[in-house]
């Protein structure tokens, strides 16, 4: 028999990446088209969505072409993309009818603070916190504030959706609305219990519900693509879900207590809550995780905003060091007494503390502190974010992580691993091969195709474990200057 093919799209932040897996769940061939960040001196980040649709398209025939696959193989497709980014367009001339407003861009935030009476109700019945954050206020901010679209909104002209919502729209020429409910989960504007959009949040937000898409199983058929000529015959979509949710199925974390961290620009932590939501007593966010064969799997989410971000900053505008792989040997060259901490609070601070009006700022210099000890606390304070997260999540959830599943870019740095172990003490589990996502988009097609099964993931999932080295004093004594130094940012 002749192999067969699943080609999987991850549509992320900074770019658009196409990966070619064959019948074991192999990776043969990948791609990454970038585009552009669109910001304007008010701060306001925006993608230009017409952009990142051609790309997917570039992205997939590059892999086509790469791998010189007989494209007759090519037996399905798959999506995952980046949460809570949002664009509106219309469904007459299907053209978006403002660029995709992104996750990070917080010009929503009046929306929200108007609403701040109602925030207990909006969370009690979405599992988020009220904030710009998500979809919701996005999609209100371009009711409010681009002219003409109010209007279309009310006369049922408009379509919204997630980075998913608008890809499948594209691929399949206008005839798929839909998104899954990882994504639905994350747009505020769905009932976390019920799984449907919620008439009250629709409402407070004055969002009309026609414009929202269909809200399907993340293994559903999502319609079909030829992608413009590229397939003699359209092939199906047999998978969308958000970017992290799509990590975590791929590292397997199929289970009650089960949690993963994606350290990327930023850093999302999620503990998998198994089949009944819990609604977060202690700053973390619920979310569903996925809704695979009919089966939801609740998660806890926790978002930080600058991690990977932190590695950047210190080589392109600190100037520290000239790439992010001098930092691992810099941080370990350091001295261990130092106790300089970063709190990275560019741009406020997410989960669990929620305090957007926060600073950032270097706690706890001396005349010895140098280079190295500054590339030490940045990255550091990655690793004590995430155990913020963490110990949160476990005091809602009363349980316990046996590990930490870790995946993206930030977790090739040793002396950030190791320190993460060491904080959390617990192992913590960094795969072979990184790219998490597109690998659980893989596996979700797979597996609703009949190719893949259980013992394919777990032939795969090879990992260097990273034990906890670090004394219980000396543990209590780095989080508890860690604790001193966030007070300082939170009180401010």
């Amino acid at each position: 028999m002749e192999k067969r093919y699943i080609v999987s799209i991850d549509q992320s932040t900074q770019g658009t990446k196409a990966m070619l897996f064959d019948e074991q769940g192999k990776c043969i061939a990948s791609e990454v088209v970038a585009h552009r960040q669109i910001i304007d001196r008010r701060g306001y980040i925006e993608h230009d969505g017409m952009e990142i649709a051609k790309n997917v398209h570039l992205a997939v025939r590059a892999i086509l072409e790469k791998s010189g696959v007989d494209r007759s193989r090519i037996v399905a497709m798959g999506l995952a993309n980046q949460r809570e980014s949002v664009i509106i367009w219309d469904r007459v001339t299907g053209r978006p009818v403002y660029n995709s407003i992104v996750w990070q861009c917080n010009r929503a935030k009046d929306i929200c603070d108007r609403l701040a009476d109602v925030a207990d109700y909006i969370q009690s019945t979405t599992g988020l916190r009220l904030s710009p954050f998500f979809s919701g206020p996005k999609i209100a901010w371009v009711l409010e504030n681009v002219p003409g679209v109010r209007q279309k909104a009310e006369q049922g002209r408009l379509c919204c959706g997630t980075m998913d919502s608008w890809v499948i729209y594209n691929l399949t020429k206008g005839s798929s609305h839909k998104t899954d409910y990882s994504n639905a989960s994350r747009m505020m504007l769905m009932n976390i219990r019920t799984g449907t959009w919620d008439d009250g949040v629709c409402s407070l937000l004055g969002i009309p519900k026609s414009m929202l898409p269909e809200i399907c199983d993340s293994d559903a058929s999502f319609g079909f693509t030829d992608m413009d000529g590229l397939f003699e015959k359209p092939i199906p979509i047999r998978c969308a879900i958000g970017d992290s949710h799509a990590s975590l199925f791929g590292q397997g974390c199929y289970e009650k207590g089960m949690c993963m961290t994606g350290y990327g620009t930023g850093s999302c932590v999620m503990m998998n809550l198994g089949d009944t939501p819990i609604i977060s007593k202690h700053g973390v966010l619920t979310s569903i995780a996925w809704k695979i064969d009919g089966h939801v799997r609740y998660i806890f989410d926790g978002v930080i905003n600058y991690s990977g971000a932190v590695i950047t900053w210190i080589c392109k505008d600190l100037g520290l060091v000239s790439s992010p792989q001098e930092t691992c040997s810099l941080a370990e060259q350091a001295n261990k007494e130092d106790r300089t901490y970063l709190v990275p609070a560019f741009s406020g601070i997410g989960a669990p503390h929620w305090k957007n009006e926060s600073n950032a700022m270097f706690y706890g210099m001396s005349r010895l502190t140098g280079k190295a000890e500054l590339v030490k606390a940045c990255l550091e304070s990655i690793a004590y974010q995430v155990s913020d997260v963490v110990s949160a999540m476990s005091l809602d959830a009363q349980v316990a992580i046996p590990f930490m599943k870790a995946a993206g870019g930030p977790v090739k740095n040793r002396y950030l691993m190791q320190f993460q172990s060491d904080i959390l003490n617990c192992p913590v589990h960094v795969p072979d091969h990184e790219e998490m996502t597109c690998f659980g988009v893989a596996m979700i097609v797979g597996q609703a195709l009949g190719l893949y099964d259980d013992r394919t993931r777990e032939a795969l999932d090879i990992y260097h474990e990273y034990q906890p080295t670090m004394s219980s004093e000396g543990r209590n004594r780095c989080i508890e200057g860690w604790n001193r130094a966030l007070r300082c940012v939170l009180e401010n």
